[in-house]
């Protein structure tokens, strides 16, 4: 049954497409041997992802334009090494071998984000995936430049708000898609204009969805010992549709900029509004307060339980975020401005974003951050062997929450940084040194100013063995200062259901990290395989103390931790026309001195996929495993493995001169129940069910 409905699709997909084609598209790539080069913007001296140090992973051109989806996280959970801590529809944020927010850094451009969501899973990242042009995924040494931050790995994402290129008449793309599981409706536009030397941008954005389907399932009641026990009568399951997953976005941006022969400079402003729901969201925790190390909720403490387990969320429904982001992008290059020096860049960004959280149709809460984040580099010309950049940042946020769940103070976040990188090219033997200097001052009122002076350094090596095979490996020392949420947090935080208690006197986290990496880009077979190392001291966490029902008493301590990991994928063309893959990921973290597993660690993952292109179309077929999480930290639950199953079916041609493709991707196929283990509503917010995108996408 499942396999016709996959095969009616695409035939009907097929006749759609045959259709309204007058004209297929060349084959063209089906002779290719070798890894596509791709400069890495994020990463200085405009290296190609084979040639980095660092694991580094390029999502871009169909296999972006497939793989979309509403968030940013969900759109790179399928690399190897990359997860996300989904939250329904509308946020979730990448893991990075384990790692996310304070620990994984987005960027736009090379530019801080500067929203919400380091604060909060449930804060979404004001990132539109459908409207950016690639997503450099940085893993290790690479994204020290970026700060603490950055210390578990970067997200760049690239757009086309600011023209980089002169541009010749109009050039742009359309899209639409439409989605079964939660009644998708998606249409996007992006269009440049080139006025001499002037090019101008225009892009928007609009998407609406319903809450999105579920396989039936019934939720685990967790005991305060932290074992999965009997289940109670909740009101969250079972269900076939997750309430508070639905997600509508706008956003509009104009931007343009000036290009001459040695460089540019351009502005940009993007408005974005959104609206989601918040899953897993209950008010019966509300009053819930510690007494000292414990954690008092109503009947708690006498043993008694005086709250009603009928568990719904009100005649009004979930929770709903309203979200407004404006942001100004600013950025800049010259090329060769004077002897010594190859480029100059600028890339800077002002933020004004704000969200409510209303429920019952009142505003509960509101969350605000208002920044700046400017970064200025400097490429020396070549000493000999020698060439390097140089370079400096400087980033302010302030932070406010107003309302019922203001668990953090109003606060002000500066930081200022000097960085260098410097590569020395010996041949065959190409070496790679990094260093950053940082000046955090964290003010919140009412309480003393937390200041840290982090400091970063790191070298590796690439050996190329041979034309096909390299060889790469690193060391490195990265510091990052403790984030206003731990420091001065205090206060119920119902999205995660916790009440949050912050540490004034944390202090710097320090890692040690070791990396070694195996590739082989040329040929008929690929490799890209990489073994790492984390030694954290004083690693920064939420410690549970106390627990009652599902509501958690947290305390962010410090506490040393090793994380250890592997990720690869082997790649084979076995015709002109068909390629197979495998690939997985596993990644192991846990406490020194027999403190236990760091909590929310995704399950290990493998997996196999095949490609097509023949003529005009194009698809693939991709098979995931995630395997059972059982290895779990006090008051977590065992996540039980899963299956996902996708497809894409894809073809292209052309009308009237414009190239078109039409496409469909199904997701979870065989409708699976999917836990994600990362997630804070690992067992109250599983992934979507079965779901089919049927997508149009125009480009001229």
């Amino acid at each position: 049954m499942r396999v016709s409905l996959l095969l009616t699709a695409a035939s009907g997909l097929a006749l759609v497409a045959g259709s309204a084609s007058a004209q297929s598209a060349p084959a063209g790539s089906q002779q290719a041997t070798e890894l596509d080069e791709v400069i890495v913007t994020a990463v200085p001296l405009g290296r190609g992802a084979n040639d980095i140090v660092s694991s580094v992973a390029v999502l871009d051109g169909d296999e972006l334009v497939h793989r979309r989806q509403a968030t940013l996280g969900e759109t790179l959970a399928g690399i190897p090494g990359v997860s996300s801590d989904t939250f329904g529809g509308g946020a979730s944020r990448p893991v990075i071998r384990g790692q996310t927010s304070p620990r994984v850094k987005v960027l736009n451009n090379g530019a801080a984000m500067l929203d919400a969501s380091e604060i909060s899973p449930d804060h979404a990242v004001s990132v539109e995936p459908l409207l950016v042009d690639s997503i450099e995924i940085l893993r290790g040494p690479s994204a020290l430049l970026y700060g603490g931050g950055a210390i578990g790995g970067a997200v760049n994402v690239v757009d086309r708000r600011i023209p980089t290129r002169a541009v010749e008449g109009v050039t742009g793309a359309v899209e639409a898609r439409a989605g079964t599981a939660d009644d998708e409706r998606t249409v996007v536009a992006g269009v440049t204009a080139g006025l001499g030397a002037f090019a101008l941008r225009l892009e928007a954005l609009n998407r609406e969805s319903d809450d999105y389907d579920v396989p039936r399932f019934e939720t685990p009641h967790e005991d305060h010992d932290g074992e999965e026990g009997e289940e109670h009568d909740h009101d969250h399951g079972p269900f076939d549709t997750l309430e508070g997953s639905f997600n509508d976005t706008s956003t509009v941006t104009v931007g343009g900029s000036w290009i001459g022969q040695n460089g540019y400079f351009g502005v940009a402003y993007t408005d974005q509004r959104s609206t989601y729901g918040l899953p897993g969201h209950s008010e019966e925790y509300v009053d819930c307060h510690p007494h000292g190390l414990t954690l008092h909720c109503g009947g708690h403490d006498d043993g008694e339980d005086d709250h009603d387990h009928d568990h719904d969320h009100g005649e009004h429904g979930a929770p709903v975020v309203e979200l407004r982001s404006k942001r100004v992008d600013v950025r800049g290059e010259i090329r060769q401005p004077f002897s010594g020096v190859e480029r100059i860049s600028l890339r800077g960004g002002f933020t004004d974003y704000a969200h409510d959280e209303v429920e019952g149709g009142e505003v509960s809460t509101t969350f605000t951050n208002e920044g700046y984040d400017a970064r200025v580099e400097l490429e020396h010309s070549p000493i000999g062997m020698m060439r390097g950049v140089v370079g400096l940042q400087t980033t302010r946020s302030d932070f406010a929450a107003i309302g019922e769940e203001a668990f953090l103070p109003e606060t002000q976040t500066t930081a200022n940084a000097l960085f260098a990188m410097e590569e020395f090219d010996l041949g065959d033997l190409r070496l790679e040194l990094a260093a950053r200097q940082e000046w955090q001052e964290v003010e919140a009122i009412g309480r003393p100013t937390a200041k840290h002076e982090p400091f970063s350094i790191s070298g590796g090596a690439v050996w190329s063995v041979s034309p096909e095979w390299s060889i790469a490996g690193s060391l490195s020392r990265s510091q990052r200062a403790p984030a206003a949420q731990e420091l001065f947090a205090r206060g119920v935080h119902l999205a995660t259901n916790t009440f949050e208690i912050g540490t004034p006197t944390l202090d710097v986290e320090t890692v040690n990290a070791a990396e070694v990496s195996l590739r082989r880009t040329r040929g008929d077979t690929t490799v890209t395989a990489s073994l790492y190392r984390y030694g954290y001291d004083g690693y920064i966490f939420a410690d549970t103390l106390d627990a009652f029902e599902a509501f958690r008493l947290i305390r962010y301590d410090q506490a040393d931790a090793v994380f250890t990991g592997f990720e690869g994928e082997i790649k084979h063309r076995f015709t002109p026309w068909f390629t197979g893959e495998v690939f997985g990921d596993l990644v192991r973290a846990k406490f020194d001195n027999g403190g236990g597993a760091v909590p929310r660690i995704p399950a290990a993952r493998l997996g196999a996929r095949g490609e097509f292109l023949w003529n005009a179309w194009s698809g693939e077929l991709e098979y995931t495993h995630a395997f059972e999480q059982d290895r779990i930290s006090a008051f977590e639950t065992v996540t039980p493995g899963y299956d996902m199953v996708n497809a894409t079916v894809a073809y292209d041609f052309t009308v009237g001169g414009v190239g078109a493709q039409i496409y469909l991707r199904g997701n979870n196929l065989l409708d699976e129940l999917a836990l994600n283990h990362a997630s804070y509503l690992a067992n109250v917010a599983p992934l979507r069910g079965r779901n089919l995108v049927l997508g149009f996408r125009a480009t001229f």
